[in-house]
């Protein structure tokens, strides 16, 4: 199970992109909405979420994932939900991916330190201890970081290679007429 996390000003390709490459493999996608389970995006756009964080009793999961776009980012900064499932996620080792700006939140709470990462331009001094890179997507250990909404789909696809091997995530590719 995987948990995509949205606050009030999310960005909203990252998370529906993601959302629907996962969902493609399979895979059972949670949306969880902070302080509502309606939740309107960085661009106005609205979404139904699963469920609102109030009420998420934290099953096993096997990812947490959280999209960028401001003001979402900051509100997912202030969720103690966010907050316990990630210090879980980094207890149990699980997976944690987060794009745009959203690696901030991870680099601020010292889950960055030794990693490589990458984020939305302008950020990069939040990634605290990191080792910063130039790629769409970096994935170290059980960390999963991507620039921005031009890289959704290739951190989707990323997330579901990591989840269900590459050639469920090229096949999916494939019919999404995505280019590797």
């Amino acid at each position: 199970m995987v948990y995509v996390f949205l606050a009030e000003g999310f960005e909203e390709i990252e998370a529906v992109a993601t959302i629907d490459i996962l969902r493609r493999a399979g895979i059972d996608v949670v949306t969880v909405g902070i302080g509502s389970n309606v939740i309107t995006g960085a661009h106005g756009i609205t979404v139904s979420t699963t469920i609102e964080d109030a009420s998420l009793n934290g099953d096993e999961f096997d990812m947490a994932v959280l999209p960028g776009g401001t003001p979402g980012i900051y509100n997912l900064a202030k969720s103690r939900t966010v907050k316990k499932i990630l210090r879980r996620a980094i207890k149990e080792d699980k997976y944690i991916a987060a794009i745009c700006a959203a690696p901030s939140i991870l680099g601020q709470n010292g889950w960055l330190k030794g990693k490589k990462a990458v984020c939305y331009p302008g950020f990069e001094s939040a990634l605290e201890g990191a080792e910063i890179v130039d790629q769409p997507v970096v994935t170290d250990g059980k960390i999963i970081t991507s620039k921005g909404a031009g890289t959704a789909m290739e951190f989707g696809f990323t997330l579901v290679s990591i989840l269900c091997g590459g050639e469920t995530a090229n096949k999916i590719r494939a019919g999404m007429q995505c280019q590797n």
